[in-house]
């Protein structure tokens, strides 16, 4: 899924990738982590041979803020506690639609080394609310000390409640190939500690 050649055909592939993960059935789902913020669950992923992770909790405040504050742009960076660099390399005619390159912080004692990342990210209207999601994509040459993740179709699905307005709920897929030889239970304990922490990061950031 992630060649660029049509940017048009990418982001409808993508958006519909998605939706798709939006519908699967909850007995599908094991929990894999729970907190007052949020709860993750994961189950196996067709993409790879790691997990797809589900992630859902509520958020007050209105899907364009929080979405702002996910998507690649100025306030990612400032709050987000595992990226560390983060440019837009490209973006394209189509709205909402770019190219990023990103890092992340080493993980679990530096068991996880850093992370690099070259993702396409879409952001479209979803009901009453947004879609923000991305797919890794190879392009450039990798940075020094870094070793290349992969990104399998992701996103963040945010949708106001009906009965609290000024509340939304954020609903997130990932499946990252971290690549490298570790631990599968030292990538499944990352993976499921990162999603509850971007909660709460993303709780406290909001409340500035």
């Amino acid at each position: 899924m992630g060649s660029l050649s049509d940017v048009s055909l990418l982001t409808t592939k993508l958006q519909n990738t998605l939706i798709s993960y939006n519908s699967i059935e909850e007995n599908e789902w094991r929990v894999a982590k729970k907190t007052k913020d949020v709860t993750v669950w994961r189950k196996p992923s067709e993409e790879f041979t790691g997990f797809l992770y589900k992630a859902q909790g509520i958020v007050r405040d209105s899907p364009n803020r929080i979405v702002d504050y996910i998507r690649p742009g100025p306030y990612r960076l400032d709050w987000d506690s595992l990226m560390t660099s983060m440019d837009i390399v490209e973006t394209f005619d189509e709205q909402g639609c770019c190219m990023m390159r990103y890092t992340t912080a080493g993980q679990l004692w530096n068991i996880i080394a850093p992370r690099e990342f070259i993702d396409f990210s879409y952001t479209a209207e979803y009901k009453d609310g947004l879609l923000s999601c991305g797919v890794s994509i190879e392009y450039g040459e990798l940075r020094q000390n870094y070793v290349r993740g992969f990104n399998h179709p992701c996103g963040w699905f945010c949708v106001p409640l009906e009965d609290s307005p000024d509340h939304s709920l954020l609903t997130g897929f990932i499946q990252t190939d971290l690549k490298g030889m570790l631990p599968q239970s030292a990538v499944d304990s990352a993976m499921a500690s990162t999603l509850a922490n971007f909660y709460t990061d993303l709780h406290k950031a909001l409340k500035v």
